[in-house]
């Protein structure tokens, strides 16, 4: 195990901040968090800043020859995906939108 911290980089934080930006206009969020541990970086979101996160993206490189080191979890420690590609990882939190069909 190495004994560095595991960060988010710029690029990763750019897409972050851009698909929580987004989810603050479309009223979902309204507050984040990052935390940086010997094992994973955290971005967590929060509907409330009071209470527990709506949901966690993970870093965690020693995962990404096996499942790939991104990671969004659920309130309730459900794994949503997992991936190698961060923005198909955080796709699953996209907000389900209605279509018009044609008659």
């Amino acid at each position: 195990m190495s004994a560095r911290t595991v960060f988010f980089e710029r690029l990763e934080l750019d897409r972050l901040f851009r698909f929580y930006g987004r989810m603050v206009a479309a009223g979902e969020w309204r507050d984040y968090a990052l935390d940086a541990l010997p094992d994973c970086a955290l971005f967590s979101v929060y509907r409330r800043t009071s209470e527990a996160p709506l949901y966690q993206i993970e870093k965690r490189p020693e995962n990404a020859r096996k499942q790939g080191e991104y990671c969004v979890k659920a309130i309730d420690g459900r794994v949503l995906r997992r991936g190698s590609d961060l923005a198909r990882v955080l796709s699953v939190l996209e907000p389900k939108r209605m279509q018009v069909v044609a008659d």
